[in-house]
C-alpha cells in the first residue's frame, strides 16, 4: 500500500507541467470557485455538466494516467453508487393523505346508489401519460423527486473533491499562497493578518504529504505484525485501533515540532519580517483566455443553467 501513489489528494505534479500549471494561479483559483458556487441552484443537466467538464480537461492537459486513472476511477465509482443508493431511498414525499371515506362501508351502503368512487385525473404530457414513479421493482422504487436528489449528491461529491483535487494537482502550494494572497490585498485595510494567514495556509499544504506518510507508515507496521483480528474481537480491534490513532497524534506533533524548530533556527520571527516572494504573478496571454472563457462559462450558467 502506498498512500503517496495510490491516493495523491493535495500532491502538486512538478513533471510533466501542463498548460494548466502556467496559467496564473489567481486564474484557476477564479475557475475553482466557479466550479463550486456554480452548482447553486443549478439544473441537474448542469450538473451533470460540470462532471463532464472536469473529465475533458484533465484528459486534454495530457496529465498522466498514473496519476489520475486510480482516484478519477474510485470516485466515480463512489458517486455511481451513492446515485444508486440515493435512488432507491425514499424520497421524503410519502405522505398519507386521509381517506374521504368511512373505514366502515356498511354505513354507505344505503345511500350508495351511485358509484362514488373517483379516480384520478391522469397528466398527458406530448402524447404520453404522467407518471412519478418511475422505475418499481418489489421493495424498490425509484420516484422522479429520489433521482432528482441522487443526481445532485452525486454530482457535487465529484465536483467538490475532484476540481479541488485537479487544483492542487498543477497548482504548486508556493503558487496557492501567492495567489490568495494577491486576493486578500483589500483586506489589509480591515487590519487582518493577511500574511499570517497565507504562511499558515502554506504549512498547511505542505504538512499534507507528512500526514499521508506517517499513515502509510503505522498501517505498514501493522500489517506487518499478522494481528488475528478475529481473536482480538470487537473491542480487541477498536483498541488496537486507537493506540494506532494515539501514535499517529504524536507523530504529526513532532512533525511539527521539528518544522517550527527548524524556522527557529533560520531566524523566522514574523511572516512581515521574512518575506518571501515565490512567484511574480503576471496575466500572460493564456490567463487572458482562460479569463474569457470563465466569463462565457457563467454567461451560459445564467443563461441555460437555472433550475427555476
Amino acid at each position: 500500500m502506498d498512500l503517496l501513489r495510490s491516493l495523491p489528494l493535495g500532491l502538486y505534479l512538478e513533471q510533466p507541467q501542463t498548460w494548466l500549471h502556467k496559467i496564473d494561479p489567481r486564474v484557476k483559483f477564479a475557475w475553482l470557485m466557479s466550479f463550486l458556487t456554480s452548482y447553486t441552484f443549478a439544473n441537474n443537466t448542469w450538473r451533470i455538466l460540470l462532471v463532464t467538464v472536469l473529465i475533458i480537461v484533465t484528459l486534454i492537459a495530457k496529465i498522466p494516467r498514473r496519476v489520475w486513472r486510480q482516484q478519477m476511477g474510485w470516485l466515480l465509482a463512489l458517486s455511481f453508487f451513492v446515485l444508486l443508493i440515493s435512488a432507491a431511498s425514499p424520497d421524503g414525499l410519502g405522505v398519507d393523505y386521509q381517506s374521504r371515506l368511512p373505514a366502515n362501508e356498511q354505513i354507505l351502503a344505503p345511500l350508495s346508489t351511485t358509484n362514488t368512487t373517483q379516480v384520478a385525473p391522469k397528466i398527458v404530457s406530448k402524447g404520453e401519460e404522467y407518471s412519478y414513479v418511475l422505475f418499481r421493482a418489489g421493495p424498490v422504487r425509484v420516484t422522479r423527486r429520489s433521482l432528482d436528489l441522487a443526481v445532485r449528491l452525486s454530482t457535487i461529491l465529484f465536483t467538490v473533491i475532484y476540481s479541488t483535487n485537479l487544483y492542487l494537482l498543477t497548482t504548486a502550494p508556493e503558487e496557492i499562497t501567492t495567489g490568495i494572497e494577491s486576493l486578500m490585498q483589500p483586506l489589509r485595510r480591515f487590519k487582518l493578518p493577511v500574511t499570517e494567514i497565507t504562511l499558515t495556509l502554506t504549512l498547511s499544504l505542505r504538512f499534507i504529504p507528512l500526514v499521508l506518510e506517517e499513515v502509510q507508515n503505522l498501517a505498514r507496521s501493522v500489517m506487518t505484525r499478522a494481528i488475528n483480528w478475529k481473536k482480538l474481537g470487537l473491542k480487541g480491534a477498536v483498541k488496537v485501533w486507537m493506540l494506532v490513532a494515539e501514535r499517529l497524534l504524536d507523530n504529526l506533533l513532532l512533525r511539527a515540532e521539528q518544522m517550527a524548530s527548524a524556522m527557529m533556527a533560520r531566524g523566522f520571527t514574523s511572516p512581515n519580517e521574512h518575506r518571501v516572494v515565490w512567484h511574480d504573478l503576471r496575466l500572460r496571454r493564456w490567463d487572458w483566455l482562460a479569463i474569457a472563457a470563465l466569463a462565457l462559462f457563467w454567461a451560459v450558467r445564467l443563461v441555460w443553467g437555472n433550475q427555476f
